[in-house]
């Protein structure tokens, strides 16, 4: 079966949509450099600070949704017709007025999110961007080698399933919902919760399983 690791061109970039970061992420950053230039914060410390809310606090954010879609198909529905509506009503609204859009992995397709033009990236569910989302060889390489990437990551996919890489941009934004694991019947969406990583609602992991708190 061919591979599709084409990216979606259909809310393609452009010059326009974005300066080479987008608009928060420059003021992250400005910021950054303010305290620190200031002496108002260490820039240890800051770093600390960043590490936590880009691995820790902001993907729960994510991980709460793809919790309730594994538990409510309903709710899994309302994602795949209208994942901007179905997020804000779990009360996380993106900041900057973008779409957001639910890609679900199968056994037959796995999804990828990438910004091959800065690091647009769905903030309100996913906190800070990783510092390799934001690179140049991530973004050159998540479309022509996203095999090669995924194994660099860890992870090892069937011959036979399909890749898809999606290109944010400042209007659209992607959440990926890895499958659920095995032997999770009965887990309440809290449990649930616990076993989505960060990387897996990129595409770059698989959710852990609960038996190991390895990837499925």
């Amino acid at each position: 079966m061919p591979h599709d690791h084409s990216h979606d061109d259909s809310h393609g970039h452009s010059q326009d949509d974005h300066s080479h970061l987008d608009d928060e992420t420059a003021r992250v950053m400005a910021l950054e450099k303010l305290l620190a230039d200031k002496g108002l914060i260490d820039p240890g410390a800051l770093d600390v600070i960043l590490d936590t809310y880009e691995t820790r606090v902001g993907p729960r954010n994510g991980a709460r949704v793809v919790a309730r879609a594994w538990s409510d198909p309903d709710f899994a529905q309302a994602l795949k017709d209208d994942a901007t509506a179905a997020i804000h009503g779990m009360g996380f609204a993106g900041r900057q007025g973008e779409h957001l859009t639910a890609v679900f992995n199968t056994p037959h397709d796995h999804n990828m999110v990438v910004c091959t033009l800065c690091s647009c990236y769905p903030w309100s569910v996913l906190g800070l961007p990783p510092t390799w989302y934001k690179s140049a060889p991530y973004r050159a390489r998540a479309v022509s080698d996203p095999r090669g990437v995924l194994a660099e990551f860890g992870v090892t996919l069937p011959e036979g399933t399909a890749i898809r890489v999606w290109d944010s941009t400042a209007e659209m934004r992607y959440l990926v919902i890895p499958m659920r694991p095995e032997g999770t019947e009965g887990f309440s969406e809290d449990q649930l919760a616990e076993l989505v990583n960060r990387d897996s609602m990129i595409g770059t992991a698989l959710a852990t399983t609960p038996a190991t708190g390895e990837a499925a």
